[in-house]
Parts: C-alpha cells; sequence; structure tokens
C-alpha cells in the first residue's frame, strides 16, 4: 500500500526551475506565530531580505498586497537582489486607511520607480463586499492620476470582473484570479490548468485590446477535498507545473499563490489556507526541487514502519492474552483481531501525516491528538477483550449509578476511548453539517479507532440488556449528520464518502450497545 500512495509522479516541466524563473509569485512574510490580523506586528528587514533573496533564485518578481506590517520595506530589499515588485493597495471599507495606503504606495512608486512594475489598487474588495463598484472606480483614478506612467490595475475573483464591467476603463491591465480549487464548482487537479486557459480566454473576449494577468493561480499542497479536488503535494506540483508549462506556450503571465506557505490563513480558511506556498513556512525548503522526485508521503518508510510496528503489537496482544487465560477463541475472534491490526497499520502512517499538517493551534492539536491516541489505543484494547471474551463497555458503566458501574482498569480504559471517540465524532459531524466549508475529515484515526469497536461488538456482543440513551443517541445524531453531510459534499469526494461510511458503522455499533446491572 505504502509502495503506491508514495509513488512519485512525472510531471512536463519542473514545477519550480531556477534555470527558467517564475514571472512573479505572491509574497507574504509572516513565519510561525507571526499573522497581519496583529495590526502592530512589525516583520524585520532581516527577515524580508532573507525571504528576497531565497525569491530571486526562483522569481523575477513578487506581488504585495499591502505596506502593513512592514511590508513597505519590500520595494528596497527586492531591488537590492534584482526582484521586481508588484505592489499592491490593500483596501477595505475604512475610508482612512485606505487613504493612508494610497499615500504610502504612491510614495514607493516615486521612491523605487525601477522597482515597482505595476499597482494593484484593492484586492478582492468586490468579492468581500467591503466597497461598491463605483468607490473602487475612484479609488483607481486617484492612483493613477498619482504614479504618473505607473501602470494601475485592480485585482479580483474573475466572475467579479464580467459582473462589473465599468472597471475596464479605469485600469492598464486587467487582474483576475483563477483558483481552480476555490471555484464553486471544484476543477479536479488533472482539469485544472485546462480551466484557467478557459476563463483566461472568456475574459479576453470580454475585455479585448488589454493584458490579461493571472493575478492568482494555484494548487494547495494540503487540506480537505471539495468534491473531486484534492489537495495534496503531487497534485500541487502537477497543476503548477502544467500551468507554467501551458503559460509559456501560449504567451501569457502568471503569478502563483504563494511563495511561502501561511499558517496564519488557517484561521481563516481551515487548514487549505496555510499550503498554497512554494515554499514550506518554518524551514523555508523548497517543496518541489528540480530533479527531485515528487511524493505524498516522503516519509513513507518511517510511516510503513511505525504501521508494522502497530500491527505487530496488536497481535502480540491478543496472543498474550490468550496465555493468561488459556481457552480456544472462536475463528471470528482472531478474525476481528487481524482486521484491526491490518487496519490500524496501514492507516497510521496517514493519521500520523495528517494530525501534523491539520492541527493548528493548542486546542486542534489537543482534539486531533486525543483522536490518534484513541486510535493507537482502540485495535490493542479491544484485542485483549475479544480474547478475553469481554464485550464493549457501555458510557454507564463508565460514568452511570453505582449498580452500572465495572471498575476494572481495562475497561474503564476501554471506555474512555470509546468516549473520546465518540465526542470527537459527534463534534466532527455536527461542523461538517453547521460549518463545513474549512474543516478535516478524520477519516483515518476515524477509521483506526472504530473498527476495533465493531469487531468486538460483533463477536463479543452483550446478549441481554437495556440499550443505552446515550449511546442511542449519539447514534441518531452520526445517522442523521452522514445523510447531510453526504448529500452536501457530493459523490466525487471519497473522503466525505469514507468518514460518512465510519460514522455509519460507529452509529450501528452504538445502536447494538446493551447495559446490564454489575452484580456485587
Amino acid at each position: 500500500m505504502w509502495w503506491w500512495l508514495a509513488t512519485p509522479i512525472a510531471l512536463v516541466r519542473a514545477p519550480i526551475d531556477p534555470a527558467d524563473k517564475l514571472e512573479c509569485v505572491s509574497y507574504a512574510p509572516f513565519r510561525g506565530e507571526q499573522t497581519p490580523l496583529n495590526s502592530t506586528a512589525i516583520i524585520p528587514a532581516e527577515q524580508i531580505a532573507a525571504d528576497m533573496a531565497q525569491l530571486a533564485q526562483i522569481s523575477k518578481c513578487v506581488r504585495t498586497y499591502s505596506i502593513d506590517n512592514g511590508l513597505d520595506q519590500v520595494p528596497e530589499l527586492a531591488g537590492k537582489v534584482g526582484l521586481k515588485v508588484l505592489q499592491g493597495v490593500w483596501l477595505g471599507s475604512n475610508r482612512l486607511k485606505n487613504l493612508a495606503q494610497i499615500a504610502g504606495v504612491v510614495d514607493l512608486t516615486k521612491r523605487y520607480p525601477n522597482v515597482i512594475t505595476g499597482v494593484v489598487v484593492g484586492n478582492e474588495v468586490l468579492l468581500r463586499g467591503e466597497m461598491t463598484a463605483a468607490d473602487l472606480v475612484g479609488n483607481i483614478r486617484s492612483v493613477k492620476a498619482q504614479v504618473g506612467r505607473m501602470p494601475v490595475t485592480y485585482a479580483d475573483v474573475w466572475e467579479f470582473w464580467l459582473k462589473n464591467r465599468e472597471l475596464y476603463d479605469a485600469v492598464d491591465f486587467v487582474t483576475i484570479h483563477i483558483l481552480p480549487y476555490w471555484e464553486d464548482i471544484p476543477i479536479r487537479a488533472k482539469h485544472a490548468a485546462s480551466h484557467v486557459d478557459s476563463i483566461r480566454k472568456r475574459v479576453a473576449v470580454a475585455f479585448p485590446g488589454k493584458e490579461i494577468l493571472i493575478g492568482e493561480t494555484g494548487w494547495p499542497s494540503a487540506g480537505r477535498m471539495r468534491d473531486g479536488a484534492l489537495p495534496s503535494r503531487d497534485n500541487q506540483a502537477r497543476v503548477v507545473s502544467e500551468i507554467l508549462d501551458l503559460a509559456k506556450r501560449e504567451g501569457f503571465r502568471v503569478n502563483l499563490i504563494e511563495a511561502y506557505d501561511q499558517p496564519w490563513k488557517r484561521d481563516l480558511e481551515g487548514t487549505v489556507g496555510g499550503y498554497w506556498g512554494l515554499y514550506d513556512a518554518d524551514a523555508r525548503a523548497l517543496k518541489y526541487p528540480a530533479g527531485v522526485p515528487i511524493s505524498n508521503y516522503p516519509a513513507w518508510k518511517l510511516h510503513m514502519g511505525l504501521g508494522l510496528g502497530l500491527s505487530v503489537l496488536v497481535f502480540l496482544t491478543g496472543m498474550l492474552t490468550l496465555r493468561r487465560k488459556p481457552w480456544t477463541p472462536r475463528f471470528s475472534a482472531w478474525l476481528t483481531v487481524a482486521v484491526s491490526a491490518t487496519v490500524a497499520g496501514a492507516l497510521l502512517g496517514v493519521a500520523v501525516d495528517k494530525l501534523l499538517y491539520e492541527s493548528y493551534g493548542t486546542g486542534r492539536w489537543i482534539q486531533w491528538g486525543a483522536l490518534l491516541a484513541a486510535a493507537v489505543l482502540s485495535p490493542l484494547l479491544c484485542a485483549y477483550a475479544t480474547m478475553s471474551g469481554r464485550s464493549l463497555p457501555t458510557f454507564l458503566e463508565l460514568l452511570g449509578p453505582r449498580p452500572y458501574q465495572n471498575r476494572s482498569f481495562t475497561t474503564v480504559l476501554l471506555g474512555l476511548i470509546l468516549i473520546v471517540t465518540a465526542l470527537i465524532a459527534a463534534q466532527t459531524a455536527l461542523g461538517f453539517v453547521f460549518d463545513p466549508r474549512y474543516r478535516d475529515f478524520p477519516f483515518a484515526a476515524l477509521t483506526m479507532a472504530v473498527v476495533p469497536f465493531a469487531g468486538l461488538m460483533t463477536v463479543n456482543r452483550r446478549a441481554e440488556g437495556t440499550r443505552p440513551i446515550a449511546e442511542a443517541t449519539f447514534a441518531g445524531l452520526l445517522v442523521a449528520s452522514l445523510v447531510y453531510i453526504g448529500f452536501n459534499e457530493g459523490p466525487d469526494n471519497w473522503q466525505s464518502l469514507w468518514t460518512c461510511a465510519i460514522y455509519l458503522l460507529f452509529a450501528i455499533t452504538l445502536w447494538r450497545a446493551r447495559a446490564a446491572q454489575i452484580q456485587g
């Protein structure tokens, strides 16, 4: 399995080739805990200078979006290493801040006329609904009047150009954003380049006589699927490679989003928002060096080793349990242990990889860390319970009144893992119902945890007792949620379908639970 998952892909051209530099790339300097959401944060010149020196090796130009947080230093530092700058003016609903941005950028164009090649007056301000088209045109004309012959444009998602055609006369060239992943109907990675080209040609027909610059395009390397659009390392490399190859053959300019992964965007856009970069955020390492094979799991051998180790531990747990309680288990018991061990071993590396990419902030680390811990412990404890003839404990045995309580250590621990899994499953399911856009699908770790529960419930199900209200409630919630999730996410999203299948398996497992009073 790991050999298949980690198989590198072949590309038309290297995504990033120092011998064939990019036309331009979006730049934001933020690292670690740095964020533009903190208006007082100023990025040191030394940090920006290091980035400029690195980006000069792969690109001719950087695009900025504002002059806040120390970004006003970019033109000077970019010029020192031979980079040009497509300078952004950040516009919003605050008129005073808009005037300050415009004044600052006008000053930069006068100080660095040989570095700044154009001014982008506003970025997706119409998309955000923070300004009318008429006000935007007024701001564009104001900047044009102050920067002389410097080319001026506005940047927005391509649909908003078609909806606001009055912008055409105000700009020197048209800057459109085409992000196939974020389209209302998401585009698969293999069709992304052709989609970008078709949209560019469509906009060119609507706005003849002026250059159409693709101001943002690219693909995320991690995050949740949208329909058939899958963020991954190899998909990002493929999309970037094919778009650049197309741009070179057909002679149009492209600005890639973006230079560096931006962790702070995950607060706004979920995991996927933080992984559009050509370089990673912390090590500042190029994701796709020319000549190096591109794999979704570059550390697959380590992941495979960890999985094999967990599988062996699950089997050893079952065998050692038999030595302490000698009896001849049914074939179904061994089959249950084998399935749990295989599933856990196969998915451990995927679950760890998802934990590392999807955990941002203390709360998310605790949540996904707890689910991964449950995923690792569940097959081990269920193997012990299966071979010792014990049934899956109910919530009542852990939290209920004394007649229902079972205080054996293994029962309590297995019950805690069951509760943790149920709570996280319910929380994520409700999240996909009420606020799904930026949420990740926990299919790997959830599968590792749920499959052993289902196996134990099948092999050693308690025959008598009442159906607990808590388990029945969780089961009903999961079933109701998965019906909506499956419909909302669509049939092309395998992450969603997988997650819904595990929700269903877990719901059936919880529904079959029976509580019995503990005697003595």
